[in-house]
């Protein structure tokens, strides 16, 4: 439902909000608030009594920038019954709707029946618009205030109309966005005027990506499926009514335009690393993505963020595998359909992410990927070159790709700030977890292992759930292509982010891992530290 505030501004001069002059204003009670006492308007000319009729303007699909009035030709049709409004030498009080639930009554009496805009200054006058401050408390009130405020100071001489969207019933698509309303001066407590939806919010970046929208004072919508309480302890990445949850469907249209009604931004973190039997990657990475930008789009989102993959390409580069990546694959066709359906999302492609509870340190460090002792890599990992980058990067990209306007429509690469040898960083990892030489560590070309090439078939074939130990032949396949970052695609540093380096990080991450330490071993005990990896060039 699409509601309309109209005022008429006098030709000569307009006064601010918040000089009453002869009017008095009266608060009734929490949110009821009567508003000003009386507008008068006046005619310029009056050649023809007009039918007692009752103002309901429409404005036919339009969408106005905020505090501007529409584009000249625009016409505004009204619809007349005789209850309310006529040609009376005393205004009569008519009810303006200025938020969900709350009308405001004014006087006020209509001058003609149809108009075009490039006439309403000579359709409409007015001599005086009075408001006062104190009629308005709650954030619907400020927020029609501010609309008030905007067009008296702004416009003189034509008619002033603040557009709002509404809806009274959940199955309504337009609704007003309270992204127009900003409040505070930054922090958890604040409104920054972001109100963004963010699938995958229980993934690993998600809850990454939640904590640091929420941190600026963005409002939250986490849609989620399965348990609720999954979702709990995101409730403390923002303040009191900040963070809100809904339960959603990927394939239901109709629960993403619930979650979608009042957002301005979309974070699209919706993945899969494995296949399973309800989604396969398709599902998930095409098909999803696609119907989330297409809702996005038709309920006025204005940024769509969409997490792909760093090396995703038609035709994913073939190490293991007969035909390469499905993974990778479904995420370069997921780009495509996003870019269909939104052209300005904001494409971003993460290499490997570590972290808390990541899929990269803790693959490596965990028991099933090793035999025993020893390590089996894809002719030993010294013809594969990564680039890993550190979650709270990829996140702060996500931010920073929401509040920068120019980055509508283009794809950045998530990447770290140095490229290393896959031999060399899984060398350095068991180094800082002091599981060297003398303890018998040893890394090894897979190729000639069959016993460890079917532990991943027999995991990949007999799980029941999730893999053990993350362990499938899609992951190994992914773990050895070389990440390629072209010099033509920009990367997060162009987005102002400052890239954390792993010499810096990862011992952090690896201290529960520290060989011995439930045995009597103290982590900080003297130690000297492991050389770091060396950079590939």
């Amino acid at each position: 439902m699409q509601r309309l505030l109209v005022f008429g501004l006098g030709s000569g001069r307009s006064d601010r909000c918040g000089t009453v002059k002869g009017a008095e204003t009266a608060r009734k009670g929490c949110g009821d608030v009567e508003g000003p006492k009386r507008v008068r308007l006046e005619e310029k000319s009056r050649k023809s009594k007009p039918r007692r009729r009752e103002v309901d303007l429409r404005i036919p699909d339009g969408r106005f920038v905020k505090n501007q009035t529409p584009e000249c030709g625009i016409k505004f049709h009204a619809r007349i019954s005789s209850s309310t409004v006529g040609q009376r030498k005393s205004p009569r009080n008519v009810q303006v709707s200025r938020d969900f639930d709350r009308p405001v009554t004014i006087k006020a009496r209509v001058i003609e029946k149809n108009f075009c805009f490039p006439e309403a200054s000579a359709s409409f006058q007015a001599e005086r618009f009075f408001c006062s401050d104190s009629s308005y408390r709650s954030a619907g009130d400020l927020a029609c205030k501010r609309l008030v405020r905007a067009i008296t100071e702004q416009q003189t001489g034509i008619i002033g109309i603040a557009y709002i969207r509404a809806a009274n019933y959940s199955t309504e698509n337009n609704a007003y966005n309270l992204a127009a309303l900003k409040r505070g001066t930054g922090g958890r407590s604040s409104f920054n005027g972001i109100v963004a939806t963010v699938f995958g919010c229980t993934g690993f970046v998600g809850r990454y990506v939640c904590n640091r929208l929420g941190k600026v004072g963005t409002q939250l919508i986490l849609p989620y499926r399965g348990d609720a309480y999954d979702v709990r302890p995101l409730k403390l990445c923002g303040d009191l009514g900040q963070v809100y949850f809904h339960p959603y469907e990927l394939r239901d249209e109709e629960s993403i335009e619930k979650v979608l009604r009042y957002s301005n931004v979309v974070v699209n973190l919706v993945g899969r690393d494995w296949e399973t039997r309800n989604f396969n990657f398709d599902d998930v990475h095409v098909k999803g993505a696609r119907l989330l930008a297409k809702v996005a789009k038709r309920s006025g989102v204005e940024r769509f963020i969409h997490l792909s993959s760093l090396n995703a390409a038609r035709s994913p580069e073939r190490v293991i595998l007969k035909k390469g990546s499905k993974f990778l694959a479904s995420k370069w066709r997921g780009e495509q359909a996003v870019l269909e359906e939104f052209p300005e999302a904001t494409i971003i492609r993460p290499a490997d992410i570590y972290g808390q509870e990541d899929r990269f340190l803790r693959y490596y460090a965990g028991l099933w990927r090793r035999q025993g002792q020893w390590l089996p890599l894809w002719k030993k990992g010294e013809e594969t070159i990564k680039q890993p980058i550190h979650v709270s990067d990829v996140a702060a990209g996500v931010v920073a790709a929401i509040k920068d306007q120019d980055s509508c429509g283009k794809i950045y690469q998530a990447v770290g700030p140095k490229r290393y040898y896959l031999s060399e960083l899984v060398d350095w990892f068991y180094r800082i977890m002091r599981k060297d030489e003398n303890w018998g560590y040893w890394r090894y070309d897979m190729r000639y292992d069959p016993i460890f090439q079917l532990r991943v078939t027999m995991t990949e074939k007999g799980r029941i759930g999730f893999p053990i130990g993350n362990l499938h032949w899609e992951r190994v396949e992914r773990e050895h292509v070389t990440d390629k970052v072209y010099r033509e695609i920009p990367t997060l540093e162009d987005l102002g982010v400052n890239l954390t380096e792993m010499e810096e990080q990862v011992p952090w991450e690896l201290k529960p891992w520290t060989y011995g330490l439930y045995q009597g071993h103290d982590v900080d005990e003297p130690y000297t530290a492991p050389a770091p990896p060396r950079v590939a060039v």
